[in-house]
């Protein structure tokens, strides 16, 4: 029987340059010696690779490169490593493959093909956010990017709201040069008495993570410029 390699879930850092806060070293064990990889961007994917190994063989790997627009017959070929028997790691820019992010399309065909995927333990903003928030952990959604036109956004925030006043958190997020537009629209658009958690830089010297009602938020506005932000409202 043929052995197929596997594809490994990599965890990247949420920003920064401490790494081992927050991945366990048997995880950066099996990165370092791996050698092909499908990423999210081929140049972030080599810094990261460099900040946990600055001797880490750049050029006897290979990259492909994963986004919106690659093609489903190219996703499939980045997989022929693996069915060779070699082990692939897929990463994202950011936490975990796989959670709004393209990634989760190769693992779809890994499936398919029948190849092993492992993840790999690591942090993710998105978890982090909802256990930090003092919100329901029992039942809760993520909602990936809301729309960026400011009617469809504030009508998608009221449609989130409706189902967190049933005991659902609701998550999602927003793009660092639009947080600011996402803070204002949830302020003018939700009922004051919502929870509404802030969590800010997560796993970053600069991490905040604050709950409050939205009439709390609404005197107290905090500043999200060029900030990392997961929102969770309840």
């Amino acid at each position: 029987m043929k052995v197929t390699g596997k594809v490994f879930l990599i965890p990247v850092t949420l920003g920064g340059d401490d790494f081992r806060y927050v991945i366990p070293e048997k995880v950066l064990e099996i990165t370092r010696k791996l050698r092909f990889f499908v990423v999210e961007n081929t140049r972030s994917a080599r810094r990261f690779l460099r900040l946990i190994d600055r001797s880490f063989p750049i050029d006897e790997s290979v990259f492909y490169e994963l986004n919106e627009h690659t093609e489903e017959m190219d996703i499939s070929h980045f997989l022929e490593p693996a069915i060779r028997g070699s082990d692939i790691g897929l990463m994202s820019e950011a936490g975990l493959p796989g959670i709004a992010d393209p990634g989760a399309r190769l693992i779809a065909i890994a499936h398919r093909k029948k190849i092993r995927v492992t993840p790999l333990a690591g942090p993710s903003s998105i978890i982090m956010a909802l256990i930090s928030s003092g919100l329901n952990g029992q039942n809760f959604s993520f909602n990936g990017y809301l729309p960026v036109k400011p009617e469809q956004r504030a009508s998608r925030l009221k449609e989130l709201e409706r189902k967190s006043q049933e005991g659902y958190a609701q998550i999602f997020m927003e793009t660092p040069y639009r947080n600011q537009k996402m803070l204002d629209t949830i302020l003018s658009t939700c009922h004051k008495e919502t929870l509404l958690c802030i969590a800010t830089d997560i796993t970053l010297p600069t991490e905040s993570i604050r709950t409050m009602n939205i009439s709390a938020w609404r005197s107290e506005v905090p500043d999200l410029k060029d900030s990392y932000v997961v929102f969770v409202l309840q």
